[in-house]
This record gives structure tokens, sequence and C-alpha cells, in this order.
């Protein structure tokens, strides 16, 4: 994986603004994942899909990785490239950004330009630019649409979600007594009903994948969800683990065998689901309900002020995750600025393309298609998470 900088690896003094209220913010080393990662991390729209560590992961399946900065750190864009099968343009995407601290409607005009830039610097062919960013719709930067009115008034048009348009988020920084309360009656009583069944939580390392991911298997088949290969979780492991943003957490039977995960990966003061699910006997003994509550109640004990669920993909799994209290968030979702056109209707010419045929190849095994979506189905594929829990 190629990890590109801007002009100089540094931004240093001579590149800092006058602006007061960037004086005084640390210089961004785009060498140093270090440096990068604590400067996602410290905004408040940071995600862990800006991160490093989502770099690797995605360089396993060919995504090449950009990072860049603008002059005084505002604005921070990690930029995925990937070129489809023999054709000549790519497709950039920014997931779950760009990073900025503050987005308002007059920022979007200057992060358009930044983003041109961070595209064109990459020296590579792209069709189109896609982003996603960590900001909620019709509140605080985007009341009334303002926002979204001023992508539109420069030139991004809504395009298909990759990652989850609606997620619930629960607010950490209360005491345990108020996240105990906020879970539904109901959900009380299934968390007490498996302890009383000498259900535990544990945390895990990475020789208890195998484990987890046998759990996400017939997760997948039971909820018809598509399977990933074990080598994708692994990915996800390896890039988190060494530094400590990455967590297992296995609901045991009192013999021992595992019954319900969770994988977590943590981004400053945010703790994300990434990964969930049970087993028949975990479902029936309600071990899902536990090892949720577990992870965010430890979570909290550590530190992280939100606990973010992580998509509301279907009803059931809606449902069953508004059960532990707090409340539904709905985001931008995604937008392209078109780079050339041309490019840009054979890219998605090649995408329906790819769709089609997966979803006859999947209908013929008798299996689910994982490109039944559609375009966006098709790019979704290579960037999202798996399996979802559900109750």
């Amino acid at each position: 994986m190629a990890l590109e900088e801007g002009t100089g690896s540094r931004l240093g003094a001579a590149s800092r603004p006058t602006d007061p209220a960037a004086e005084g913010r640390e210089l961004l080393d785009l060498n140093d994942r270090r440096v990068w990662d604590a400067r996602v991390e410290a905004s408040p729209h940071g995600s862990y899909l800006q991160l490093s560590g989502w770099a690797t992961v995605k360089a396993v399946t060919g995504w090449r990785a950009v990072r860049r900065a603008d002059p005084s750190a505002t604005i921070l864009a990690q930029v995925l490239l990937r070129r489809a099968g023999p054709l000549p343009w790519r497709f950039a995407y920014v997931p779950r950004g760009p990073v900025a601290d503050v987005w308002s409607p007059e920022l979007v005009g200057p992060l358009t330009a930044f983003l041109r830039g961070a595209v064109a610097a990459a020296g590579r062919r792209v069709s189109h630019l896609r982003i996603e960013p960590q900001v909620e719709r019709d509140v605080a930067e985007d009341a009334d649409g303002r926002l979204r009115a001023a992508l539109v008034a420069a030139g991004w048009r809504p395009a298909p979600e990759i990652q989850p348009a609606t997620t619930r988020l629960i607010d950490l920084r209360g005491d345990e007594a108020a996240l105990w309360s906020g879970l539904r009656q109901k959900w009380r009583q299934y968390v007490n009903r498996a302890r009383g069944r000498g259900i535990r939580v544990v945390e895990a390392g990475a020789e208890r994948l195998p484990e987890f991911l046998r759990i996400l298997a017939e997760t997948a088949r039971r909820a018809g969800f598509p399977a990933r290969s074990e080598a994708a979780y692994r990915a996800v492991w390896d890039a988190f683990a060494p530094d400590r943003r990455v967590r297992l957490l296995l609901a045991e039977e009192p013999e021992g065998e595992a019954v319900a995960g969770l994988l977590l990966v943590r981004c400053g003061g945010r703790v994300t689901e990434l990964y969930g699910g049970m087993t028949a006997a975990g479902a029936e003994s309600r071990a899902n309900y536990l090892v949720k509550w577990e992870a965010i109640r430890r979570s909290q004990g550590e530190g992280a002020t939100t606990y973010d669920l992580w998509g509301l993909v279907t009803p059931g799994i809606a449902h069953f995750k508004a059960g532990f209290g707090g409340r539904e968030v709905r985001y931008l979702g995604a937008w392209d600025l078109v780079l050339d056109p041309l490019g840009r209707r054979v890219w998605e010419a090649a995408i329906a393309l790819r769709s089609r045929l997966v979803r006859r190849s999947r209908t013929a095994e008798g299996g689910r298609a994982e490109g039944s979506e559609g375009t966006a189905g098709a790019e979704r594929a290579p960037l999202t998470g798996g399996p979802e829990d559900a109750g």
C-alpha cells in the first residue's frame, strides 16, 4: 500500500496560517501514522474509517490510500482509490470523511477545492469522488438542510450510500446506573436471564478469532447476510490491534463454549460495534443481550464517551438495538463529485454488470446475491462490515 503525502512531509512554520484559531496546532506529519491517527481522533467528526489502520485493511483488497491535510490541518482526508478491473479510471472514496472540526456551508467551497487537489496529487485518473461525512443530517451544521444545499451548489450530488446511513449512539458520559436505566425493561430482564444461566463475558485475543468467526458464519446463514473470509476479519484485527484499538468480547456458556460475540473498534472517545453475532444457543440463552450490555458498560468504564451501535440495516436489528437506549442518528449520506463524466458512466455500467453477474451466480447456487442492492451493493461489498447481530 502506498501512502502519499502532501507537498513536503511536514507542514512546518512557513505553511502555518495566520488564523488565530489555528495557532498552536501541532504540526501534522503525514508520514507518521500515529500523528495522523491522533489528529483524526481529536476531531468530533473523526471515525475509525479515517484511521491509518483502515487503509491497511483495505490494502489487502486492492485499495490504495492517500492521506492529505490542508495547511492548517483543519481538513483531513484519507482517500481510498481503486480501479475496477481493466478500466483506466479509478473510484476515489473518503469513508466517513473528510474530517473537519467544524462543518459549515462556508467550508464546502474550500473543502471541495482541497479534495480536488488531493485526488489530482495522487497522479491517477479518477472518474468520481465519493464522500460520506460523519455529520448528522438536519441538525447543528446541517440545520434546515443548509450543508446539503451548499454541497449541491458546489457540484456534489447525492449518491448510493456505502456506510450505514443511520445508527444509534449511546452517550456514555453519565454513570452506569443511568446506562442501565436506559435499557428497556425486557432487555434488562434478558441480561439478567443470561447471567442466571451462567453466561459470562470474557476478553479474547487473536487466538479465539476462529470461534468468533464460527459465530459470525452461523449468524450469516440464519440472517441471510453474505459471509466473508476469515482473512477479512483477521485483517481488521491485525491492523488495529498494535495500537489497542480493537477488542473482542465473547459470551461463554459455563462449559466455556462461545455462543455470542462482538468485535469493537475505538477511535478517540467513540467505540463502534464492527461485527457481532450469536449462535442459536446464544439466542436462546440471551447471551447476545449480555455481551452487548457488557460492551457498553466496559466502554464507559474505560473512558469512552460514545457507543456506536453501527447501522440499522433491518427492522429487526433496529428494534434490537433500540432496546439498549441512545438515540437514532441519520447522517448526511453519500455525495459524489464527478471528475470525469465518461469515466463515471463507464464505471456505473461496469458495476451494474458485475452486480447482475454476481446475483445470477448466487441465485444459481441457491444463495443470496451479494450485489442484490444494485450499484450501491456492488460498491458496498468490499468496503463495509459483515453480519450484524439480531435478537
